[in-house]
């Protein structure tokens, strides 16, 4: 391995919880100097955006099927859960659940959100607010729950279930082992909600929403089971979400950041859709991924033993002047710009479409709406391996 440092040299990596200067210049560091990592967990972290390209692209050496490591789901409900599969199964899978998760529902969805959005807008509290609470969480809850065909009523519960999982990460000392039972935990009480919801659909025969046509999805005559339809449901309604949720504070922080940017899209909205792929670039709310190394392999001159842990971190590889040129500039024409803040190759998130979808329209209204809209306050970051704010105090000027 090229560079000064050992790879067993004490290093603790810095809190990203803000996505500051000082974790962006670490990885800097890391990418020039230990482009692969050994932490205190002996996870093995590659910083490089050709070498995570590598790992994304070679599932028969990195697996995502941490299941086999950590059996604390059972093997049905690992069987449904999509991002932890490894082809053939994975390939199976996509295409039941892609029956149902159709780009022409998403695209169906254009309308409503428009309303969901300017409803919220309207309830905003005067000239102040905190945009978490007012849209950015609220936004794609109501959404996915209607695609899903369950109660946006019920959304104070499913935000109690989506902390939990926001309050989860490594970087509280954690290793993967316990960062996975945690997710088991957490998960069961709405595992519980939505597997109730599938058994009435099952009941009544009803295909007219996304939970029922997931329960009607036939592949060479095989169904998915009640608990694949509820786990793969869980999977939409949490990811979902909180990609969307942190993506729009987001969205704020990069604008507020680039004054200039705003002004450009203000100015000329055809700018909109590559301004948020510089932001899930820049910002991108899963910052990393998790793969198990299925024999011993090298990268960058490391040997990776089998059955340790893989980490392509997502935030370094979005940053990496090997691909980018100035990557610390937020550069809303960028192009090319093959980020991987939604994941690459088999793995590539199936609701990215919805999750660009419901942040064009809602940048698109905040802008029509308001002719200025500032952070106001310290944003409140999730302490988690979430990469996005969980309050921001927001002040408007209305059109």
């Amino acid at each position: 391995m090229g560079g000064a440092m050992s790879a067993d040299e004490p290093v603790r990596m810095p809190p990203f919880t803000d996505g500051g200067a000082e974790i962006l210049e670490w990885m800097k560091g890391m990418r020039d100097d230990r482009p692969i990592w050994r932490d205190e967990h002996n996870r093995y972290f590659v910083f490089r955006y050709a070498d995570v390209q590598a790992v994304f692209s070679d599932p028969a050496r990195f697996s995502s099927n941490i299941g086999r490591l950590m059996p604390v789901f059972g093997a049905e409900k690992l069987s449904a859960n999509l991002p932890w599969q490894d082809p053939p199964d994975h390939r199976r899978l996509r295409q039941l659940v892609s029956q149902a998760f159709t780009p022409k529902t998403v695209a169906g969805m254009r309308p409503r959100i428009g309303e969901v959005v300017g409803q919220l807008l309207a309830e905003a509290p005067g000239d102040e607010f905190d945009f978490v609470e007012q849209l950015a969480y609220p936004l794609p809850v109501i959404v996915i729950a209607e695609l899903l065909g369950i109660s946006p009523g019920d959304r104070a519960f499913f935000r109690r279930c989506a902390d939990r999982l926001l309050g989860i990460g490594a970087e509280k000392g954690e290793s993967e082992q316990k960062v996975v039972e945690a997710i088991a935990e957490a998960t069961k009480e709405l595992d519980e909600y939505l597997l109730a919801e599938v058994r009435q659909r099952r009941a009544k025969g009803s295909t007219d929403d996304v939970l029922g046509a997931l329960a009607a999805a036939e592949l060479n005559g095989e169904r998915l089971t009640d608990l694949q339809v509820a786990t793969f449901a869980a999977l939409l309604l949490n990811t979902g979400h909180i990609t969307t949720t942190l993506l729009l504070g987001n969205t704020l922080l990069c604008l507020d950041d680039n004054p200039d940017a705003e002004a450009r899209i203000r100015a000329d909205r055809s700018l909109v859709p590559a301004a948020l792929e510089e932001v899930v670039r820049r910002r991108p709310p899963f910052p990393r991924a998790c793969r198990i190394a299925t024999t011993d392999v090298e990268i960058a001159g490391e040997v990776i033993p089998a059955d340790a842990f893989v980490m392509p971190s997502i935030l370094s590889a979005n940053h990496d002047e090997r691909q980018f040129e100035k990557p610390e500039q937020f550069d809303i024409q960028r192009d090319p710009n093959r980020h991987f803040g939604f994941g690459h190759g088999i793995h590539f998130c199936l609701g990215a479409p919805l999750a660009r979808l419901e942040t064009e329209i809602a940048l698109n209204r905040l802008m029509t709406e308001f002719t200025d809209l500032r952070i106001s306050a310290d944003p409140v970051f999730h302490p988690s391996e979430f990469y996005g704010v969980k309050e921001m105090t927001v002040s408007v000027r209305r059109a």
